[in-house]
């Protein structure tokens, strides 16, 4: 019986270690700075609220990460900006349409806006951005906790000159946010190549 105590007391001391370890990751991620010199910028979807199409809006963490974006694309208005996000099977729009609808209503010029709507995951947003146009110095804006993976996972694809512009998570930073994201950067740490 001792002998189980000890492997339980094993895992919860492994486990603990992991996760001091991938929240120091993470937190790493809330403090990049976005390049001076961006040729394009990625703004990575999240749910989108409403009805249907006509009433569509940006759920509190998708605002935030745009609302952070706004100012960065407003200084540098020769960055292109690609949104990334399809549509999940509870939205009434994709990430995309929203979040460009978003930045036009903003104050950012259509022409300075790409749309890549099929993505459903981190990966795939980067993978499809990827194949809208070469990226060049790229810039990510998504939540500060998603920052890290994010930029791991454009690394692994080949982008090799990245920064990040982290959202501050005022609504979203709860324990099952990162608990979430902790589950996730293992699983890309590990699998995503």
């Amino acid at each position: 019986m001792k002998w189980i105590k000890r492997i339980m007391l094993l895992i919860l001391g492994v486990g603990i270690i992991y996760a001091g370890f991938v929240l120091f990751l993470i937190f790493s991620g809330t403090k990049d700075q976005p390049t001076t010199k961006p040729d394009t910028v990625l703004i990575l979807g999240a749910q989108v609220k409403g009805t249907s199409k006509n009433n569509a809006y940006p759920s509190t963490v998708l605002k935030e990460r745009l609302d952070a974006a706004i100012p960065y694309l407003k200084k540098y208005p020769k960055a292109t900006v690609i949104v990334c996000g399809g549509q999940g099977s509870d939205e009434p729009d994709s990430e995309a349409n929203v979040m460009a609808e978003y930045l036009r209503s903003n104050g950012i010029s259509q022409k300075q806006i790409l749309i890549e709507d099929t993505s459903t995951r981190t990966k795939e947003n980067i993978q499809n951005a990827q194949k809208k146009q070469a990226l060049g110095n790229t810039v990510i804006v998504t939540s500060d906790f998603h920052m890290y993976r994010s930029k791991l996972l454009a690394k692994r694809l080949g982008i090799s000159e990245i920064s990040g512009l982290p959202s501050v998570s005022k609504s979203s930073a709860t324990f099952k946010t990162y608990v979430r994201e902790i589950c996730a950067l293992g699983y890309g740490l590990l699998f995503d190549h």
